[in-house]
């Protein structure tokens, strides 16, 4: 039998679950780069995504290097037309960013970091 203080009610534990979601400031964004070797435009990716990830979301991520010609099978798998390319799958929803990453307030503005309003 169900103690009386206990949350079984499903609304109870949505609620619950809101105020918790709240709570969370700092969303974690997962991060995957996909890179076809170590040619200039890999290397220059990677560190861009790394400089950015350091400067505006500092201890709020985690990023994944995959290269393409070690797991050949992710082309197809990751829908993917071009490398370098910059998957976030988290925070929802999943985005892609193709290049070298070097355009910073795109990737920001691509990756939903930032909203086209901010700093208006």
């Amino acid at each position: 039998m169900n103690n009386e203080n206990e949350q079984d009610n499903p609304e109870d534990v949505s609620s619950e679950f809101k105020k918790l979601m709240a709570k969370a400031e700092n969303p974690v964004f997962c991060l995957r780069l996909y890179v076809a070797g170590a040619n200039l435009h890999s290397l220059a990716a990677l560190k861009n995504i790394k400089d950015i990830c350091e400067q505006y979301l500092p201890g709020q991520y985690s990023l994944e290097v995959i290269d393409v010609y070690q797991q050949p099978g992710l082309i197809i798998v990751e829908n993917l037309v071009a490398v370098p390319t910059l998957v976030k799958e988290l925070p929802l929803p999943i985005k892609k960013v193709i290049g070298d990453l070097s355009n910073t307030s795109k990737v920001l503005l691509g990756l939903n970091i930032v909203s086209h309003n901010k700093g208006n």
